[in-house]
């Protein structure tokens, strides 16, 4: 996806150099990215991303250089696993693999989808599928221009995650949520901790009870709260705000023992049975890191209504939901 190399395309970008990208636009059969999936390549060599997970990359990468060294851009099909004898196993992705190889996008192109992403803001990004490959963008897929087949990606704001308590741990939620697509929100009301640069990797650290934060957010069912403050003044205000509210988790921090004391302290709280404590999944997590993966290992899975256990052990399809692939318009 756009997101996904952006930061790589913008770098380059700025050094003046050419980036060309390499998207999945189309596919017969499965596969292990969805459509939309991007490689960028640079004139330096460097290059980032993809589009199969491996099967295909190389044979992209040499038409990718091609085109910076100035052959037209191009709708290329690529088959994985075409050039194996016939005793050779299968890659996983077994379909036909149509890849748009053309230069990544300048101009007010490039300014609106650097500033939608910096922002958070939603964005219709189309290239054309036929020469000469144009770029446009626009606030939604209505507002795009007919007239030919077009790619279009929307480009959409992550969810919300409010982690209350400005910890040790909070940087930590921080640092691994930011790659997952989540904003992340910081809020404490103690201005010793409250400091942007406790938690550098968070989109936003404020100075505020949590229950006055929540009070003026109204999250939605795509969000998550998790509670880390360890300190019951702030711990319940914050939860007695979130659990009237509308986010789809509410997880706090403690033990077995400190969650008995605190349900009973909030007994009778409508909707107590949707607060999870402790939060995270059984991993055995002994540091801060372990910790954080195990609370945002149980955000996802909740988000995405499983239940965290081994894949090894499932019997159905891996991907919960399916990410709502980006669909060619004519």
């Amino acid at each position: 996806m756009l997101s996904e190399v952006w930061p790589f395309v913008a770098q380059r970008h700025g050094a003046g150099q050419r980036v060309v990208l390499a998207r999945l636009v189309r596919r017969t059969g499965p596969g292990s990215r969805p459509l939309g999936a991007t490689m960028a390549v640079a004139a330096d060599g460097g290059w980032t991303g993809s589009v199969s997970g491996g099967c295909v990359e190389g044979a992209l990468l040499d038409e990718a250089r091609s085109v910076l060294d100035g052959a037209a851009p191009r709708l290329t099909s690529v088959r994985p696993g075409a050039d194996l004898m016939p005793w050779e196993p299968a890659p996983a992705c077994a379909g036909e693999l149509g890849v748009l190889i053309c230069p990544a996008p300048v101009g007010p192109v490039f300014a609106a989808v650097s500033a939608a992403l910096a922002t958070r803001r939603p964005l219709a990004v189309a290239v054309e599928l036929e020469p000469p490959f144009r770029w446009s963008t626009a606030a939604d897929r209505s507002g795009l221009p007919g007239g030919s087949e077009h790619f279009v990606e929307e480009l959409r704001s992550g969810p919300v995650l409010l982690v209350v308590g400005a910890t040790d741990l909070a940087a930590m939620l921080a640092a691994l949520a930011a790659p997952l697509g989540q904003r992340v929100v910081v809020v404490d009301p103690r201005p010793a901790y409250a400091r942007p640069e406790r938690v550098p990797t968070a989109d936003d650290v404020v100075c505020v009870w949590p229950d006055e934060w929540l009070a003026a957010a109204k999250l939605t069912t795509r969000d998550a709260v998790l509670v880390v403050t360890h300190d019951p003044r702030i711990d319940d205000r914050a939860i007695r705000a979130a659990l009237a509210g509308s986010a789809g988790y509410v997880g706090v921090l403690g033990s077995r023992d400190t969650h008995t004391r605190r349900l009973a302290r909030l007994a009778g709280l409508p909707g107590l049975d949707r607060l999870t404590g402790p939060a995270g999944l059984d991993l055995g997590a002994t540091s801060l890191a372990q910790t954080a993966l195990s609370m945002l290992a149980e955000v996802v899975a909740v988000g995405n209504r499983r239940t965290g256990g081994r894949l090894r052990d499932l019997r159905g399809r891996i991907r919960a939901v399916e990410t709502p692939a980006p669909q060619p318009v004519g």
